[in-house]
């Protein structure tokens, strides 16, 4: 398991690199910073004091190496559209987008998983092909116009939800969450299921198929004549071997629930990383881009790494595939 872990850390490490090149390239390529910090009117003498302060004159190395070591201290830059660190900012918006995608994910398996076992389980029936159509219509919508059908009907309509915003929030230490008060929560309805929906689609998909093709096997067949329960058959031996393909759509849900929930936030105004995103975009304040790109690709890593060392312990394969490569490395 050790060396598992650190051949994804790895891996890991390489992409973060790879990612760190190319918001620095972002950084120094696209605007100036002196400018936008000073202003259109600054003297040049000012110009170059500030460039010399910021060391833009140094060697492209050299500057990648100190970018490097602020990121590695947490220091992202200062926001050039709010003078204020960018790690303030990406603090201060960070649990929203974490707390939407969260809720999203945990949707989208709550009702993904039952829906694509009884889809399974019920095959041929007419219900499961009601539910292959349904699963089709909601993969198929965009997510900007789910949000749009949902403030119509809930918000305008309804008059039941409210249509932007987070509500009111309470502070966890540094973290700030809406799920303690009724208002945030009745905010994140909306926001939540408009990323979940697609998703759901797709989970019931998948564990639908996955299923199928393992109540097909000659162990399920087993089991049956063996004369054991249809539950146990179903939800234990069958569910329990369709996990791998769940835990890999998961955790790629998560990181795509992260990364585009911009969507959702600029229909809803999410006060989230994906607004700030879209603010960043407008006033081209490029360290806030550059540091939530880094975030976003940190992100990924990280469940992805979460995921493969699931995958060890859900199938004991990996690890025994792991340790033969050691083995015939070693020879």
């Amino acid at each position: 398991m050790a060396a598992f872990l650190a051949q994804r850390l790895g891996q890991a490490i390489i992409v973060l690199t790879v990612v760190s090149v190319l918001a620095f390239l972002l950084t120094t390529q696209i605007g100036d910073p002196v400018v936008s910090i000073l202003g259109m009117q600054s003297t040049p003498e000012d110009r170059a004091l500030l460039r010399e302060r910021l060391g833009m004159d140094d060697p492209f190395f050299v500057r990648y190496l100190t970018y490097v070591g602020n990121l590695l201290r947490g220091e992202f830059g200062i926001s050039y559209a709010n003078q204020r660190p960018v790690a303030d900012l990406i603090v201060a918006r960070l649990p929203a987008t974490l707390e939407l995608a969260g809720v999203a994910l945990f949707m989208s398996l709550a009702l993904g998983l039952p829906i694509g076992i009884y889809a399974a389980i019920n095959r041929g029936h007419w219900t499961s092909d009601a539910i292959l159509t349904a699963t089709v219509i909601g993969v198929s919508i965009p997510t900007f116009v789910i949000a749009i059908l949902l403030i119509f009907a809930f918000s305008v309509t309804l008059g039941w939800l409210p249509s932007f915003g987070r509500g009111q929030v309470v502070e966890v230490g540094w973290w700030t969450t809406g799920l303690l008060t009724e208002s945030g929560r009745r905010a994140l309805l909306m926001p939540a299921a408009a990323l979940a929906i697609s998703q759901v689609a797709l989970v019931a998909r998948l564990v639908r198929a996955e299923m199928i093709e393992v109540l097909r096997t000659d162990y399920i067949r087993f089991a049956r004549a063996r004369g054991l329960r249809p539950r146990i058959i179903n939800l234990s031996l069958a569910l329990r071997n369709t996990l791998i393909p769940v835990i890999t759509v998961s955790g790629i849900q998560l990181g795509f629930l992260f990364a585009f929930a911009v969507v959702a936030e600029a229909v809803f105004q999410w006060p989230g990383i994906g607004l700030l995103f879209l603010q960043a975009l407008g006033s081209t304040d490029v360290p806030v881009i550059g540091a939530i790109l880094l975030l976003t690709a940190a992100f990924f890593v990280a469940v992805n790494t979460v995921v493969d060392l699931l995958y060890a312990v859900v199938d004991p394969r990996l690890r025994a595939g792991a340790a033969s490569g050691r083995a015939l490395g070693g020879h």
